[in-house]
């Protein structure tokens, strides 16, 4: 065998990227040692307990309360942790009590658990907390309707419920502790993002930066507009934060005009917008002090009103709490949120296949466990559930690393189970399984899962009493489950075959058309504020698109190359958005407004590249000829539609 024959027979038989992806640790990240402890006294602290009132089963469930909370807090604002653990816990304890009232019988379970996972699938689409609150839902349905439960109906439903609030107790008691409100130092991180972003303009580095802009600013305003909806708007801090994050949306705007015509700006400018981040984070008040250089174009006089107005509110010690703008608007009522939210679910196709998949695939499972004897058969539907998650990544990649990380947590749990009797050496064994969690749950799902799977074996043992007997039938459960998942979730759903992207995408490229009408409008600007709204709804419609690219990166052939294929359109249209914001920031600051005709050629291209996209999934370029002055304010929007257009049009 020749040294090619030999390479290429090595690089046949090492495993696929789209697996790798999900078995190669993500990048170094230091470990969360506060999360780590409140775990390791949220689970080890409720076994200790029952193991002194001599109830181990009652501290078992309690420190499955806790497990649920703990996997679930996972945002850094004390506001959003209440959110992400109470609400979900209330639908596990609702799960638990219906899996109770059907343990036992036969058929009727196996129908009531199918209709749980229809509710639970429709709601994981509403958003993240009522996604988990979904999960919570059909997994603690799972398990009352698997595992025998104490009398009477109500007990198991209360003590998961005292082990959620007791994670939720200890999340709180640093509160108090805690120097700096989230959300100001969320808007700080903001600033900083837009120092890095004005940096980078000119340069490669831009497209990676505004990125993380998009990002910061989302959290920044979700986190602050659902402050300011429980107080009214009437919050002095959270109006002046509000304030502070709204003036630098121009700086963010003007970040592209300076891009487009790859003018990089001095080091002072972004420096003094990292000082304004200082600002914000300590909350200084005062005359503002800047010394920027004299602005020598539209683009850099953009740059530099910016930033000046930016610096007088950020040192405004009291800005008006009536006359501050929700650029991305306030949220509605409770009630016509609730409303709105409830139609749009029961109308919403997507939302309906996702339910129906999920109900037929825990039907099939529970109806399998049913008919063939699987002992302790309630994993297999633990199992479809963890792994039908859309919102999770590929379905395929997680039916893979669901039991790769299974057999893992089982080489853990092995020795354990076979070691260690029911007693008190349980709990330190506990405080140590605990810690593992956030430890790797950053690593990834097979990491997560190889964390999880003993705990959860562990306390199964307390309720069951197997004991070592419990290792091998639960690894055989999780790959029925997952081949459930494979067939009745996957392949038997042609939508999982397809790249998802276009449409999405061609969504987007509509709004674009519609943005770039509206930023030019006859007659003048417009409502800023409204310009603004569409501009991040847009960038918020390109960061799902994003999702969905690294989603399908993750399946195995054709999808995960189809997907690849649709990168260079991605960035692409990125590039229109940016395009556009730099003309309107040019014409605001002195350069002449485009014809009507223009900007109707460019409305027209942009139509027709949306119609091409959402037609088929196989890209076809085409020449697109706009004409128009070489040196207008939209010939560099006109080279970016054109490159688009090159990279997808209609099929000629």
């Amino acid at each position: 065998m020749t040294d090619t024959e030999a390479g290429s027979g090595r690089r046949r038989a090492a495993p696929p990227p789209w697996l790798l992806s999900g078995l190669r640790p993500r990048s170094a990240t230091p470990v969360p040692w506060a999360a780590a402890v409140r775990a390791s006294l949220a689970l080890a602290g409720p076994l200790a307990v029952g193991f002194a009132l001599d109830r181990p089963a009652y501290g078992a469930l309690v420190s499955m309360g806790a497990l649920s909370g703990v996997i679930g807090d996972t945002a850094d604002a004390y506001r959003m942790r209440i959110l992400n653990i109470a609400v979900p816990q209330l639908f596990g304890a609702l799960g638990i009590m219906l899996g109770t009232l059907v343990f036992g019988t036969g058929w009727t379970a196996v129908a009531a658990l199918t209709l749980v996972a229809l509710v639970s699938g429709m709601m994981s689409t509403i958003g993240a907390v009522a996604s988990v609150s979904g999960l919570l839902l059909l997994l603690n349905a799972v398990v009352g309707a698997g595992l025998p439960m104490p009398k009477p109906w109500w007990v198991a439903p209360l003590l998961l419920t005292v082990g959620g609030l007791f994670v939720l107790t200890m999340t709180l008691l640093a509160w108090p502790l805690r120097r700096k409100l989230p959300e100001r130092v969320a808007v700080a991180g903001t600033y900083l993002a837009v120092a890095d972003l004005l940096a980078a303009a000119g340069t490669d580095l831009y497209e990676e930066r505004r990125q993380a802009v998009t990002q910061s600013l989302n959290t920044s305003y979700d986190l602050i507009l659902a402050r300011r909806a429980r107080y009214h708007g009437r919050s002095n801090a959270m109006v002046r934060l509000l304030a502070q994050l709204n003036v630098v949306i121009p700086l963010v705007e003007a970040a592209p005009a300076v891009h487009v015509r790859r003018c990089p700006l001095p080091d002072e400018i972004p420096a003094a917008v990292r000082e304004l981040a200082a600002a914000v984070e300590e909350s200084r008040t005062g005359d503002a002090e800047l010394t920027l250089p004299a602005p020598d174009s539209p683009a850099t006089r953009a740059v530099d009103s910016a930033l000046r107005h930016a610096a007088t509110v950020v040192h405004e010690a009291d800005p008006d709490p009536y006359n501050v703008d929700d650029r991305l608007g306030r949220p509605a009522a409770l009630g016509v949120r609730i409303r709105r939210t409830a139609r749009d679910v029961l109308l919403s196709g997507s939302s309906w296949r996702y339910g129906l998949r999920l109900a037929l695939c825990i039907g099939l499972a529970q109806a399998l466990t049913s008919l063939i004897p699987v002992p302790r058969s309630y994993w297999v539907a633990l199992t479809v559930t963890f792994v039908l998650k859309p919102d999770f990544g590929s379905v395929f990649s997680r039916a893979v690393l669901r039991s790769v990380g299974t057999a893992a947590g089982l080489v853990i749990a092995a020795p354990i189970l076979a070691a260690v009797p029911i007693g008190w050496w349980d709990v330190p064994v506990m405080v140590v399984l605990a810690a593992l969690i956030p430890a790797f749950t950053a690593n990834g799902y097979a990491f997560q899962t190889a964390a999880i799977t003993p705990v959860i074996l562990l306390l199964s043992d307390l309720l069951n009493h197997q004991g070592f007997h419990l290792v091998w039938p639960r690894f055989l459960d999780s790959l029925i489950g997952c081949a459930i998942v494979l067939v009745a979730g996957y392949l038997l759903w042609p939508e999982s075959w397809h790249v998802r992207i276009g449409h999405r995408l061609a969504d987007a490229v509509a709004d674009i058309a519609d943005y770039v009408a509206y930023a030019f409008e006859p007659g003048g600007p417009g409502d800023r504020a409204e310009r603004v709204r569409a501009r991040r709804r847009i960038y918020r419609d390109l960061s799902v698109v994003r999702s969905e690219f690294q989603r399908a990166l993750t399946e195995p052939p054709p999808v995960g190359t189809r997907a690849a294929a649709w990168w260079p359109l991605v960035v692409a249209v990125e590039r229109i958005v940016d395009a556009t914001t730099a003309a309107r920031v040019r014409v605001d600051h002195g350069a002449p407004e485009p014809s009507a005709a223009e900007v109707a050629g460019i409305q027209q291209q942009l139509r027709e590249l949306a119609e091409g996209i959402r037609a088929s999934e196989t890209l076809f370029g085409v020449r697109a000829e706009l004409p128009g002055d070489e040196e207008g304010v939209l010939a560099p929007l006109r080279q970016e539609v054109a490159a688009a257009r090159a990279i997808a049009s209609p099929q000629p």
